[in-house]
């Protein structure tokens, strides 16, 4: 008696990677660290600011936005980096650390989508943040939209791809998903605080000044201001987070590890 074999149609490689994408969400809202970190808390400090008669006032010259304005880029940045420096490399690390991404290697499926997946998700994350801060200041505390919009959108573009560019060196050379956490604490605050979170930069000593103009995300807040006033960003702040995006991308490349 001679058996057939009923013959196994192989699963397309785009509908195999949307199944993994489905899924990694779903383990993603289990743990909803992104969510909390990366829109929460900003949306949290967007409330409390925007309730503050004080942060109503013009800011001083030459901006024409208000203080509370100003606080935009810096929440849109702070949204950013939560989620490029702790939601996105910690699950990479954790996921190498158990095995997952050397199992991964034995299925027909590459251990890069299971990485694809986890930036594709903390992108949306990131990319609903961003909407939520603009809209959010826009309908609800007298904020105008960017005259600019399209000097905006690229400025929020290059600061995101510059953030994730850092935050997957981060999951390349940690070795365990605490180191990923301190690590990403570590640069995470002294970023923020020269990007104007605690103080306004032009309150900062003219050398911390100077040295926030090369970071990523004080360039970031530069670059959204001034599409916020109608004018296209200057070279400097976008050829400063273009840098940070190339230099840290290709070192996360380079140095990424798979188990």
């Amino acid at each position: 008696m001679t058996t057939h074999a009923i013959p196994v149609r192989a699963r397309p490689p785009g509908r195999a990677f949307r199944e993994l994408v489905k899924v990694e969400t779903k383990l993603a809202w289990r743990t909803p660290l992104g969510l909390v970190l990366g829109i929460a808390v900003p949306v949290f400090f967007l409330a409390l600011l925007g309730s503050l008669n004080g942060l109503k006032k013009p800011a001083p010259a030459p901006s024409t936005l208000t203080l509370f304005a100003e606080y935009v880029p810096v929440l849109i940045c702070l949204s950013l980096a939560l989620i490029a420096l702790v939601s996105l490399p910690i699950p990479l690390v954790t996921n190498r650390q158990m095995g997952v991404l050397r199992r991964f290697s034995t299925t027909p499926a590459d251990p890069s989508w299971l990485l694809a997946s986890q930036v594709i998700i903390n992108l949306a994350l990131a990319l609903i943040a961003v909407i939520i801060m603009v809209a959010g200041s826009t309908l609800f505390f007298g904020v105008s939209l960017p005259p600019q919009l399209g000097g905006f959108v690229l400025s929020v573009v290059l600061a995101t791809v510059a953030m994730f560019s850092i935050g997957l060196l981060v999951a390349a050379v940690a070795a365990t998903p605490q180191v990923a956490g301190v690590t990403g604490t570590i640069l995470l605050y002294p970023m923020l605080f020269l990007a104007g979170l605690y103080a306004p930069t032009a309150n900062m000593a003219p050398l911390l000044q100077r040295i926030g103009d090369y970071t990523p995300l004080k360039s970031a807040v530069q670059a959204m201001l001034a599409a916020m006033q109608g004018s296209f960003p200057a070279a400097r702040p976008l050829l400063v987070m273009a840098g940070w995006a190339a230099v840290c991308g290709i070192a996360a490349i380079k140095l990424f590890r798979w188990e």
